[in-house]
C-alpha cells in the first residue's frame, strides 16, 4: 500500500465560526491536525480546503495544501477533488480521510485505518470505540455501529450498519462509531459517483450509501474517541490537552 492522509477543511461551521484558524496555543487549528497526521508515519498528508486562507495557513507552518470547489456537498467528495488534483496519476492506492477538527487524535488510530485493508474483499475502513457513558447510548447524535466481529481478529469486525438509534438490541456493548475513514482508491471513486441512497438521507449518515450499495467496511477497535472541536467549549479542551 501506499496511503495518503487528506484532510477536508472549511470555514462555514455555525457553532464556531472560522474554525480551522482557530488558534490553539499559537498554531491555527488545521495545523495541529496535520501534525498529528504526519505523526502517524504513513505516508504524505495533504489538505483539502475550500478557502485560500487554511491553504495559507497550512502552507505557512510546513504543511501542503490543495484548493477545492467550496461548494462541493461532502467532505468526501472535497478529498476526491484534492486526490485527483494532487495524485493525478494514481500513485496513491489507499486514501485516509481525518477529519480537520480532530487537533487531539492520537496518531496511532490513523495508523489503525489501515490494518482492514490487509483483506482484499475490504473496499473502506473505520474506527469505533465501546461506550462507555451510559449517556451516549441513547443519544442521536452518537452514531452506533452495529458490527460482526471476527474470530480471529477481535479487535476488527465488518460494519452491518450504522445508526442514530440504540442498536443492537439487548445486553451486550454498543459502539460508538468515529468518522475517520479509509478508502481504496477505486471504492472513493465509486463511491463518490453514487447518487445519495435512501437510508443514507433517512438517517443523515454518509457511510450509509456505500452499506446500499454492496461496499464492505471494515472497522477497528479503538480505545477512546477523539475529541472533536464543535464549540468553544471544545476549543477550551483542546488546548488543555495540548498546552
Amino acid at each position: 500500500m501506499k496511503p495518503i492522509i487528506l484532510i477536508p477543511a472549511r470555514m462555514a461551521s455555525i457553532r464556531l465560526p472560522n474554525k480551522p484558524l482557530a488558534d490553539i496555543n499559537g498554531l491555527p487549528m488545521i495545523v495541529h491536525v496535520v501534525n498529528r497526521a504526519k505523526e502517524a508515519g504513513i505516508g504524505r498528508v495533504v489538505v483539502a480546503c475550500a478557502e485560500n486562507e487554511i491553504k495559507q495557513a497550512v502552507e505557512e507552518n510546513g504543511g501542503e495544501a490543495i484548493l477545492t470547489n467550496p461548494d462541493l456537498p461532502s467532505g468526501t467528495d472535497r478529498i476526491f477533488e484534492a486526490l485527483r488534483k494532487c495524485d493525478p496519476d494514481g500513485e496513491h492506492d489507499v486514501i485516509i480521510n481525518v477529519q480537520g477538527d480532530l487537533p487531539t487524535i492520537d496518531p496511532k488510530i490513523i495508523k489503525d485505518c489501515l490494518i482492514p485493508f490487509e483483506n482484499d474483499a475490504v473496499d473502506m475502513t473505520s474506527l469505533v470505540a465501546k461506550i462507555t457513558d451510559e449517556a451516549e447510548r441513547n443519544n442521536p447524535n452518537v452514531v452506533k455501529a452495529v458490527v460482526a466481529w471476527g474470530k480471529n481478529s477481535p479487535r476488527i469486525g465488518k460494519a452491518l450498519y450504522f445508526t442514530r438509534t440504540t442498536a443492537p438490541y439487548g445486553e451486550g456493548d454498543l459502539y460508538h462509531h468515529i468518522g475517520l475513514y479509509g478508502f481504496r482508491r477505486a471504492a472513493i471513486e465509486k463511491f463518490t459517483s453514487l447518487p445519495p441512497s435512501a437510508l443514507e438521507m433517512r438517517e443523515k449518515l454518509e457511510q450509509l450509501r456505500a452499506l446500499e450499495n454492496n461496499m464492505r467496511i471494515d472497522v477497528v477497535e479503538v480505545d477512546i474517541v477523539p475529541l472533536g472541536v464543535d464549540a468553544m467549549e471544545d476549543l477550551q479542551k483542546a488546548r488543555e490537552v495540548l498546552k
